[in-house]
């Protein structure tokens, strides 16, 4: 089975899925660098629901978010690599800034977010609580990011000295 589809062949096989006694979980991300933590919240988001849904920022949507210098990984690969790991379902690549319109689009009954998110500022906690689906937050795995690995990359490989 491919996992790796459009928004609109997703929302089709999720309402099969669905119809079928199905709980569907949905989180979001840049998946820019796949590092411990991004591992340790999937597999958490994983026992939430039975299926997993990963909406994957495009490449055009990390530069708005994190700066002209990333991604440092291409969309495709980045989906590519998030598609292999068990725990996760499908994967779906989104363009907007938010995963707002995906969110409504799909209805999952569980929208993940991480710890490092205040609750007030997650995208899609109301519309979630509309249709009676829950709102997951999983706490942030400290030290553990794309960022750092990024800044210990320049200190080691960059520093004078």
């Amino acid at each position: 089975m491919k996992i790796i589809l459009d928004r609109k062949t997703l929302k089709r096989k999720l309402e099969i899925l669905k119809k079928q006694g199905e709980k569907i979980a949905f989180t979001n991300g840049c998946f820019d660098i796949l590092h411990v933590g991004h591992v340790r919240y999937l597999k958490k988001a994983k026992k939430t629901a039975d299926i997993l849904v990963l909406a994957l920022n495009s490449d055009s949507s990390v530069r708005k978010i994190k700066g002209d210098k990333r991604p440092l990984v291409s969309q495709q690969e980045r989906a590519e690599i998030m598609a292999a790991l068990e725990f996760i379902d499908f994967v779906t690549i989104f363009n907007e800034t938010t995963p707002l319109k995906l969110i409504t689009l799909l209805r999952p009954d569980v929208l993940i977010k991480g710890g490092d998110w205040p609750e007030d500022k997650i995208v899609g906690r109301e519309e979630i609580k509309k249709w009676g689906g829950k709102l997951t937050i999983i706490p942030e795995i400290k030290g553990k990011s794309t960022t750092n690995i990024i800044a210990k990359i320049r200190q080691v490989y960059y520093s004078k000295g």
